[in-house]
C-alpha cells in the first residue's frame, strides 16, 4: 500500500464523508474558488450570499454588474478590488464560452490558468468540483501535511505524485482534498503537531 493511499485510509477513519465543495451550481465553484484565495471560507460564504442576494451568481449577470457593487459584496474576503476585478473577468470569460467546463482536462486547465487571477489551486479546484474532472488540488495544508511526513516537491511534482499512486477517481480526489483542509484546520492550524495521527500511525 503506498503511503497516499495509506494517509487517506488515516483520514478518513478520523473525519468521514466530508460532501465538500458546498454550492448550487458549477459556477459558484468558480466563484468561491477565486474568492477563497488568501481567506478562511467562512469568509467566502458570506460574500457568495451576498453576490446571491443581488442576483449575482451566474456569468451573465456578474458581467454586467458594476464592478463597485461586486466590491461590496466580497470586501469581506480581503483583497475586494483584486477579487473584484477578476470575478468580472472570469464571468465574462465564462459568459462567452458556456460550453468550458465540458473540454477536456487538459485544454480546460490550460485555458484556466491563462485567465488572470488564476494560478493552480484555483484552476485545479475548478477542474476537480465546478467540471467534475479528475485533477488533484495541492493546497497549502498538503504541501505542509506532507512535508511533516517527509514528502516534498513543487505543487506539480506533488500533484503528479497524488495522481500516480491514487486512482483517477473524481469523487476520490475531492474526499481526499476535502480530508486534508478538515486535518489541517484541526491539527496544522491550532499546533497540535504532538497529536499528529499520521506520524503516530505511517
Amino acid at each position: 500500500m503506498s503511503s497516499l493511499i495509506k494517509i487517506y485510509d488515516i483520514l478518513f477513519e478520523e473525519f468521514g464523508h466530508r460532501n465538500w465543495w458546498p454550492a448550487e451550481t458549477p459556477f459558484e465553484v468558480v466563484v468561491g474558488a477565486i474568492l477563497t484565495q488568501q481567506t478562511r471560507w467562512e469568509n467566502v460564504e458570506v460574500a457568495i450570499d451576498n453576490l446571491k442576494a443581488h442576483g449575482l451568481m451566474t456569468p451573465e449577470t456578474l458581467t454586467k454588474a458594476d464592478v463597485g457593487l461586486i466590491e461590496e459584496c466580497v470586501r469581506v474576503t480581503g483583497f475586494y478590488r483584486q477579487k473584484a476585478k477578476r470575478l468580472s473577468l472570469i464571468s465574462k470569460h465564462f459568459a462567452a464560452n458556456p460550453e468550458i467546463l465540458q473540454k477536456p482536462v487538459g485544454l480546460l486547465r490550460k485555458e484556466l490558468l491563462s485567465l488572470k487571477g488564476v494560478g493552480n489551486e484555483t484552476a485545479d479546484s475548478i477542474v476537480l468540483y465546478a467540471a467534475n474532472k479528475p485533477k488533484f488540488v495541492v493546497d497549502a495544508y498538503t504541501t505542509r501535511m506532507l512535508k511533516c511526513v517527509g514528502i516534498e516537491g513543487t505543487y506539480c511534482q506533488l500533484q503528479k505524485r497524488f495522481e500516480s499512486q491514487l486512482p483517477h477517481d473524481v469523487e476520490l480526489f475531492k474526499e481526499y482534498h476535502a480530508l486534508i483542509v478538515e486535518y489541517g484546520k484541526y491539527f496544522c492550524n491550532k499546533k497540535r503537531c504532538h497529536e499528529c495521527l499520521l506520524l503516530s500511525n505511517l
